[in-house]
């Protein structure tokens, strides 16, 4: 198996939804489901909110390789951050060595990538995100999709809040410009 986690997308899932932070270590646990770990990579981008050094010590101490960049910052004051090819294309390149594949992220961009993936590649291909933030073609893509919305063990510090507020909004008013 290979597990390839978009950690902003995350990150950002749990923080807007639960007000909580992933628990990266129990979503791995989970996802693996005692099968065999070939390799787990977190994509990461370099933020001020973060304490990044420890973060990504925490990160490589759970299993995990890291890869990180930095964020871009455009003229105008706009970002730009994503792994979405770096991701693609490492798991385009390990899925040949994999059985299955996981994709920790509720972003459907990847909905492409999976049915590479099914199709050209023979890969399983699940999917473990928060399912209230997570692309419904991405769900429908997959063989398996996980939604850790249902497991509060992949959260740290969950508090419940009043109401269900509109996450789709408030994600769109924190993404970085595509």
């Amino acid at each position: 198996m290979g597990v390839f986690v978009d950690v902003q997308n995350l990150y950002y899932s749990a923080k807007f939804i639960h007000r909580a932070k992933p628990n990266f270590g129990q979503i791995l646990r989970d996802a693996l489901r005692g099968r065999t770990l070939v390799r787990a990579i977190a994509y990461v981008i370099r933020a001020e909110e973060v304490d990044r050094e420890e973060f990504f010590k925490v990160l490589g101490n759970l299993g995990f390789e890291v890869k990180a960049k930095d964020v871009q910052i455009f003229a105008d004051g706009s970002k730009k951050g994503d792994w979405d090819i770096g991701i693609a294309m490492d798991a385009i390149e390990l899925a040949p060595r994999l059985d299955t594949i996981i994709i920790v992220s509720g972003d459907g961009d990847f909905v492409p990538l999976v049915e590479h993936l099914r199709r050209a590649l023979g890969c399983r291909v699940e999917c473990a995100a928060f399912g209230k933030s997570t692309s419904q073609k991405l769900i429908e893509s997959v063989d398996l999709f996980t939604d850790l919305d249902k497991n509060k063990r992949a959260l740290i510090g969950h508090r419940s809040h009043r109401e269900d507020r509109p996450v789709k909004r408030e994600l769109e008013t924190h993404q970085v410009r595509a």
